[in-house]
C-alpha cells in the first residue's frame, strides 16, 4: 500500500506505459487498461515506484491519443472509467503510483468545444476558446502567416463555415486535427483545473505536462511581418511569439494552489523543449516542481557528455529546490539499443528512412550499452525515467511497412517532386508526381510489447496488435527473459530493487580515476557507481561488489558495464 509521504517523487522509478501497446485484454490489437491491471504484478516485480500513462482519453489517433477528445473519459476503445478506477486501485495495491498524461495546448478537432466553434460564427464566445483568424488576400484564400507545425507544412488550416462556404483559419501547433486552445481564455483556465480535479479525486497521485512551455502566445504578434517564425526555435527572453513565455508561469502557479489541496500534493513534471536555462522555471516548488531533462535523449554513449550533462543538471536542480530527471528514451525517439548500436554520427531519421539499411546494427553493443547507461542514470540522485520495453532491451523497428505506419510525422511531412514515375500498367514511363516522405515517424518504438517466446503477438493479445512485432521480439520477451539469469530483464529487476534500498539521501560526489572513459561517483551512503564507457579493464576499487550491467572479469571492469559497489 502507499504511504503518504510528500517527497516520495523526488527519487522515484518511473515507468512510462504507452497504454495502447502495452497489454491487449480483449484481442482487438490495441492495448487498454484491463491490460494494465494485468500487468500489475510484472510492474510490481520491477519494484516501481510510479507509472506514467500516456493519454488513454477517447481520440481520433490522428497523434496517437495526444490528440484529446474529452480529457475527463476513457476511450471506449480502451475501456471505462470503471475499468480506470480498478486499475488504479490494482496498482495502488502494489505500492505504484500513477501519473496521467495531460496534454493542454491543443484538443482534438473532435473535442466538443471545437464542433462548436465551427459551427459558430467569427468572434463568438465558442471560437475565443481556440485561435481563429482571419486570411489574408482578397477573398482570405492565404494563411494569416506563413508559420509552419511540426507535422503539416502550415501551422493554419482554413475552416468551413455552417453554410459550407470557406471561412476563417485556425491554428496548430501540431496536425489539423489538434487545434491549439487560447490560454489567454479564462474558460479554458478553468476547465483544465476541472480536470485535473477530477483526476485527482479519483487518486491520480500526478501529472506529466505535455508541450507545457506551449500554452501562452503572444496574438498581438501573429501578423504578417513575423511570417517567417520557424516554430522549432526558442529563444531565452521568455518573450517568444508562441513558446515558454513568462505568462505560462501564472499558470502553473495556479495548478500548484490546486496540487497542494490534496495530501499528499499532486506531483506534476513538465515536457518543457526549452533550454536548460529556463527548464528549472518549470521545477520550483510554487509550480509543477519537476521538469524532464532531456539532454540524455540526444547525448552520445560519451564518459565525457554524460559527466557534463549530469554536473549541469544537479546544479540545475539544486537552483530550482526540485530533483533532476534522468531519461534515456520515451515514445518520441529511437530506441536506447538501437540508438547505441548504431556507428557514431548516425543520422537517425535516414536510417528509419531506410528501413534500417543505411547503416549497420550491433545489436549486442547496443544492449551492452544501454544496461550500463540504465544502471548508471538509476545511481543518480533523482528520478528514473523508464520507457515500457527498455527493461527488455527492445530494439527499434526500423523496418515496419509503409502501409502500417500511423505516425502523423511520416503522413504529414511530404513534399511533391516532380519525376518520371513508372507505370507497370502501360509499360512506360511518364511524367508525374511522386511524394516524398521526410520522416518515418515515431511508430518504430511504439510497436507492442512481447509477452510470451511465441504467439500471434507474442503474447499482446489474443491476435496480431496495431502495429506488427517483428521476429526478434520472441526471445527478448517477458516470458524468456525471466528464466535466463543475467538477461537485460533480469539485470533491471535486481537494479531497481537494490535502488530502492539504496537510494536515501540526494548527496552525490564524483571521483577521479585516472581514465577519461571510467566514470565513478559515490553517494552519501557508500554506495558507488563506476561506468567504463570505452576503456580498458579498469580495476575495481575496495568495495562489496552489489550489481553489474554485464559480467566483470574478476575485479576488472570491462568497457560498456557499470558496477554498483558498497564501500
Amino acid at each position: 500500500m502507499l504511504k503518504k509521504d510528500e517527497n516520495w517523487w523526488r527519487q522515484a522509478a518511473i515507468y512510462q506505459i504507452y497504454p495502447r501497446s502495452f497489454k491487449d485484454s480483449d484481442g482487438d490489437g490495441l492495448g487498454d487498461i484491463k491490460g494494465i491491471t494485468e500487468g500489475a504484478k510484472y510492474l510490481k516485480s520491477l519494484s516501481l515506484d510510479a507509472v506514467w500513462l500516456s493519454p488513454f482519453f477517447p481520440s481520433a489517433l490522428a497523434d496517437g491519443g495526444y490528440d484529446v477528445a474529452d480529457y475527463r473519459n476513457v476511450d471506449p476503445r480502451l475501456g471505462t472509467l470503471k475499468d480506470f478506477d480498478a486499475m488504479l486501485k490494482a496498482l495502488h495495491a502494489e505500492g505504484i503510483r500513477v501519473f496521467v498524461d495531460i496534454v493542454p495546448n491543443h484538443s482534438s478537432d473532435q473535442h466538443l468545444w471545437f464542433q462548436e466553434a465551427l459551427a459558430s460564427k467569427p468572434g463568438s464566445k465558442a471560437r475565443a476558446r481556440y485561435i481563429f483568424r482571419d486570411g489574408r488576400g482578397k477573398n482570405g484564400e492565404l494563411p494569416p502567416n506563413e508559420f509552419v507545425s511540426h507535422f503539416a507544412p502550415s501551422a493554419w488550416t482554413r475552416s468551413k463555415n455552417p453554410d459550407g462556404t470557406l471561412g476563417q483559419w485556425y491554428f496548430h501547433l501540431f496536425a489539423p486535427e489538434q487545434p491549439d486552445f487560447n490560454w489567454d481564455n479564462r474558460e479554458v483556465q478553468l476547465d483544465f483545473l476541472k480536470t485535473l480535479k477530477f483526476w485527482s479525486d479519483r487518486g491520480v497521485d500526478g501529472f506529466r505536462i505535455d508541450v507545457a512551455h506551449a500554452l501562452k502566445k503572444d496574438f498581438s504578434r501573429f501578423g504578417h511581418e513575423h511570417s517567417k517564425k520557424d516554430t522549432m526555435t526558442i529563444t531565452t527572453t521568455g518573450r517568444d511569439i508562441l513558446f515558454d513565455r513568462d505568462e505560462v508561469h501564472e499558470v502553473y502557479r495556479e495548478w500548484r494552489k490546486l496540487f497542494n489541496q490534496y495530501n499528499p500534493p499532486r506531483v506534476a513534471v513538465a515536457e518543457a523543449y526549452v533550454p536548460s536555462v529556463r527548464r528549472t522555471l518549470y521545477a520550483t516548488p510554487d509550480e509543477l516542481g519537476q521538469a524532464f531533462n532531456f539532454d540524455l535523449l540526444g547525448a552520445k554513449y560519451s564518459s565525457k557528455e554524460f559527466k557534463r550533462i549530469v554536473t549541469e543538471n544537479i546544479a540545475l536542480a539544486a537552483q530550482s529546490g526540485s530533483s533532476s530527471t534522468w531519461v534515456l528514451n520515451n515514445h518520441d525517439v529511437v530506441r536506447t539499443v538501437t540508438k547505441y548500436g548504431l556507428p557514431d554520427g548516425t543520422d537517425f531519421s535516414q536510417y528509419l528512412l531506410s528501413d534500417g539499411t543505411s547503416a549497420p546494427l550491433n545489436l549486442e553493443l547496443g544492449q551492452r550499452r544501454a544496461r550500463a547507461a540504465a544502471m548508471f542514470i538509476m545511481a543518480l540522485p533523482g528520478c528514473t525515467y523508464i520507457y515500457q520495453g527498455e527493461e527488455l532491451g527492445l530494439f527499434e523497428v526500423a523496418d515496419l511497412k509503409h502501409a502500417d505506419l500511423q505516425d502523423p510525422t511520416w503522413k504529414r511531412n511530404v513534399v511533391l517532386k516532380r519525376q518520371r514515375v513508372f507505370f507497370k500498367r502501360n509499360n512506360k514511363y511518364i511524367n508525374g508526381v511522386a511524394e516524398i516522405h521526410l520522416e518515418k515517424g515515431r511508430d518504430g518504438c511504439r510497436v507492442p510489447l512481447p509477452w510470451t517466446s511465441s504467439g500471434p503477438s507474442f503474447g499482446f493479445g489474443s491476435g496480431k496488435g496495431h502495429l506488427p512485432q517483428p521476429l526478434g521480439y520472441g526471445p527478448l520477451s517477458m516470458q524468456a527473459q525471466s528464466k535466463i539469469k543475467g538477461s537485460t530483464l533480469d539485470i533491471y529487476r535486481t537494479a531497481l530493487k537494490l535502488r530502492k534500498k539504496l537510494q536515501t539521501t540526494e548527496e552525490f560526489e564524483w571521483i577521479k580515476t585516472g581514465d577519461p572513459q571510467v566514470v565513478h561517483f559515490s553517494r552519501k551512503n557508500g554506495w558507488h557507481c563506476i561506468t567504463n564507457f570505452d576503456g580498458a579493464d579498469f580495476t575495481l576499487p575496495k568495495g562489496e561488489i552489489l550489481h553489474s550491467s554485464s559480467p566483470l572479469k574478476g575485479r576488472k571492469l570491462p568497457k560498456n558495464t557499470t558496477v554498483w559497489l558498497k564501500a
